[in-house]
This record gives C-alpha cells, sequence and structure tokens, in this order.
C-alpha cells in the first residue's frame, strides 16, 4: 500500500515538475537595460540573438516554428508611453507590467558612399504570456532599434533606442525595409495593415527617420493597400525623388493602382473606407479601375502632400 501511495506521490510532483517546464519564466533585469546611452562592441560576424541577449539580457526561449525570444521584467525601471498605431487598445506603456518578450524583428546591413558598414538591428516587444504567444488582434509589436557600425573586426553600437512605437497585428510589428533618403541620409519604411475577423485589411504606410536625436515616425500614408475584400482592393508602391536637388528629407511619390466595385451591402461585402480622391466617383458609379499618384513633401516636422494628386480612371461603369 506504502509502495502505491509513494507511486501516485512521484507521479504528481512530476506533473508539476513538468507543467512548471512548459511555462514561460521572466527573469528580473536592472533599469540600466533602457540606457540609450550604453556602450557595446560586438566580434564580426554579429550574431543577432546573442546581440539581443547582451542588450536585453533575460531568458532566452527557443521554442516550435522559430519562436525564439528573450523573457525578461525590470521592477525598477522608469515606464514611458508609445504610440500603437492600431488606435483601438490605447498606447503601450512600457517596460510592460507583466513583463516583456523580446524578439529579433530584422537585421538590415548597408554601407554609405565612402564605404562604411552599419548594421540596424530591430527588435519586437510584446507582452509576457507563459505560453511564449504573441495575442492581441488590434494589439502593435513595439519596436526598437540598435545601429552598429564596423570598425575593422569589430561592430560598435552608435546608437539604441530600445522602443519607437507599436505597429502591426497580434503583437507582431512588420518587418522594416531600409531607404535612403538623402546624401547617406538613411531612414526606414514600414507598411501597418489590420483589420477585424474576415474583414478588409487597410494598410498604412509610415517612414521612420532619425530626427532630433532619436528615431520617429515623419510620415503616415493612409490607404496605401487594401486586401481581404471582396469588391475593391488597391496597393501602392512608393518613390524616393532626386530631380529636385534635395540634399536630405527628399520628397516621396506614392503611386496607389486599384478597382472598386460597388458592395453588395450584407455582412460579407460591406462598403470601405476610400482613398479621398476616388470617393466622390464611388458615388455615383458602380465599377472602375484608378491610378492614384501625389508627392508628399517634409516641411520641417512632417511629411505632407504638396500639389494637388493626379488621378487617372478606366473600365468605368
Amino acid at each position: 500500500m506504502r509502495l502505491i501511495y509513494s507511486g501516485i506521490l512521484f507521479l504528481i510532483f512530476t506533473s508539476l515538475c513538468t507543467a512548471q517546464d512548459d511555462i514561460v519564466q521572466l527573469k528580473n533585469v536592472n533599469d540600466t537595460i533602457l540606457n540609450t546611452k550604453r556602450q557595446l562592441k560586438v566580434a564580426d560576424p554579429l550574431d543577432a540573438v546573442k546581440t539581443m541577449q547582451k542588450l536585453f539580457p533575460g531568458k532566452l526561449y527557443t521554442l516550435s516554428d522559430h519562436n525564439t525570444f528573450i523573457s525578461w521584467n525590470c521592477k525598477n525601471c522608469k515606464t514611458a508611453t508609445y504610440n500603437d498605431v492600431n488606435g483601438v487598445e490605447g498606447d503601450q506603456i512600457f517596460p510592460y507590467e507583466r513583463g516583456v518578450a523580446t524578439r529579433i524583428l530584422e537585421n538590415i546591413d548597408y554601407s554609405d558612399s565612402k564605404g562604411n558598414q552599419f548594421k540596424l538591428l530591430f527588435f519586437n516587444h510584446s507582452e509576457y504570456d507563459e505560453d511564449g504567444l504573441q495575442t492581441g488582434r488590434f494589439s502593435g509589436g513595439l519596436i526598437g532599434v540598435a545601429k552598429f557600425a564596423k570598425n575593422n573586426n569589430v561592430w560598435e553600437m552608435r546608437s539604441f533606442q530600445p522602443s519607437i512605437a507599436a505597429f502591426g497585428a497580434f503583437a507582431q510589428a512588420p518587418k522594416p525595409k531600409l531607404v535612403e533618403i538623402g546624401e547617406d541620409q538613411y531612414a526606414f519604411t514600414l507598411v501597418h495593415a489590420n483589420g477585424g475577423a474576415g474583414a478588409p485589411y487597410s494598410g498604412y504606410l509610415y517612414l521612420i527617420v532619425g530626427f532630433n536625436g532619436k528615431y520617429q515616425p515623419l510620415m503616415e500614408v493612409p490607404n496605401f493597400k487594401l486586401s481581404n475584400s471582396i469588391s475593391s482592393e488597391w496597393s501602392s508602391s512608393y518613390k524616393v525623388v532626386t530631380d529636385n536637388n534635395k540634399k536630405f528629407f527628399r520628397d516621396f511619390v506614392i503611386t496607389t493602382t486599384g478597382s472598386y466595385k460597388k458592395a453588395k451591402g450584407d455582412e460579407d461585402d460591406y462598403e470601405v473606407d476610400m482613398p479621398a480622391e476616388i470617393s466622390a466617383m464611388a458615388k455615383t458609379k458602380k465599377q472602375f479601375n484608378f491610378v492614384i499618384e501625389k508627392r508628399l513633401s517634409f516641411n520641417g516636422k512632417w511629411y505632407i502632400i504638396t500639389g494637388k494628386p493626379v488621378v487617372k480612371f478606366s473600365n468605368i461603369k
């Protein structure tokens, strides 16, 4: 009888230990983790995950489906508020009260006109989840970035900004793309897209630039794309203008191509928000294709539309 009782206790203990091992644990870190003046040197070749560990020295997890992240908590860190462009669940207060999961978002290499080599290491922060998941349809992933410059065989961190703003859905930010907006002036763009379950996804283009000592959004282009809609769809591209002799903060030309078809008005096919340039046509016509071209210039604080957008229609019915 004692043997059976001991066996039951052993099974209960083993089950509890196994369950505990399956739960993602937090590691408490010092508030110096958010110091933007931190210095870091990494030998070439730079390993993105190991470098992330040096910047965010929490507990590293590598789960299935390439789910690699660092789990950490900072009890004495001073929190700050960051914009979540979804605008549904409010701004994000970082570091999160329940803890943080930090992942590599992107690793971008580039060189300037003099041959100097740089690396931008982007991070995605999301709220701690005991199963290591990223959740919340209208909760964006909070982006951070570290910039490195190569000096012989060493990568030296030139700037560190743990958090900028939140983009995307389910706590996952879209991957940024490098863009040269001036002479050796580099920034990055990303397309934020979100929508309700089964509903159309509306996309916005954002330009993030190093300005006044920090990376920050300086351009927002609504209606950059529309997907998952039965009746209408469109997509856009951008081009940096180099024909007006601007040395820095050059103009952008946004070209949007798409089609419109009047929605049936039921729960699966309903009218969507249209670009302002074609909304009048959508009120009087049942179907058409369109191309919109508009130019944006930097006014010292923000990129704004300059001149009148050019719109071309075809297949009008």
